[in-house]
């Protein structure tokens, strides 16, 4: 950016990548930020929650040097749809820059620093009460109970992962820091999206997909309220004999996965 004569101001570091739950080096980057003077963010939107495990803190090392951080409890904290938990280093960076002041705002308690305007902390005036939701799950689980849920889904995944190291119809295509599987049949993309198709239209279970690397990747994430083992071992049992009855039947022509450049049922 320099040498195009740019000057960086904002960078933003992923602590579980939406994609394949990918980690940035977070203290690497921050110190590049720190020289530079660059505000630094860091998104951790689904894997924010697993800071709650002591033993999963490594993976979040160097965020007490960023500017600014988010994750969403909504997606892996059993909170319903939306709730973004956002923290800044200093706050008053972001309310100076957001902060309005007309006449019918003012008022004796905000203008001596009595309390704080939340107003100021985003570009609406107004804003849902989001923590309350969140409250209640805090409440009801309590932290060793949030914690024995998230250490379960992990293992749970962990476990479907090894089914699929083991399986050499099938490859794993990502790390499993978190409860997140990326992985695929070896018959190539067209047969991957032709899978993902047959698992997802049976409606019993959901999977989605990504590309890594330029292949077709199936994506397994372990994360509702109610997920048991059982569903996990249910899951994996159907992937392999929805797989195997696929690979059975003739391919359609011209039946690749967009943007795949191979052909229908190849190899990569």
């Amino acid at each position: 950016d320099r040498a195009a004569g740019h000057r960086p101001c904002f960078a933003v570091a992923t602590i579980g990548s939406t994609s394949r739950n990918a980690v940035d080096p977070v203290a690497a980057i921050a110190a590049l930020c720190r020289e530079a003077g660059v505000w630094l963010h860091v998104d951790a939107a689904m894997a924010g929650s697993a800071a709650l495990c002591p033993e999963l803190r490594h993976h979040f090392a160097g965020l007490e040097l960023a500017d600014s951080y988010c994750f969403n409890p909504h997606k892996w904290l059993f909170t319903n749809f939306d709730c973004d938990a956002f923290f800044v280093a200093d706050r008053a960076a972001l309310t100076s820059a957001l902060s309005v002041t007309p006449e019918y705002l003012r008022n004796p308690a905000s203008e001596q620093g009595g309390v704080i305007d939340y107003r100021d902390w985003q570009v609406p005036l107004g804003r849902r009460f989001r923590a309350l939701k969140l409250w209640f799950v805090l409440r009801w689980y309590g932290a060793e109970g949030l914690r024995d849920h998230l250490r379960r889904h992990m293992a749970w995944a962990r476990e479907f992962a090894d089914r699929v190291d083991q399986d050499a119809d099938f490859e794993r295509l990502a790390a499993v820091p978190f409860s997140l599987v990326c992985f695929r049949h070896r018959a190539g993309d067209a047969f991957n999206a032709r899978l993902l198709a047959a698992l997802n239209d049976s409606g019993a279970l959901l999977l989605s997909h990504t590309v890594i690397d330029g292949r077709y990747a199936l994506r397994l994430s372990v994360g509702a309220t109610h997920t048991e083992r059982r569903h996990v071992e249910q899951a994996w049992t159907r992937i392999r004999a929805t797989a195997t009855a696929l690979a059975a039947q003739p391919a359609p022509a011209g039946n690749g996965a967009p943007g795949s450049g191979d052909a229908p049922n190849g190899g990569d």
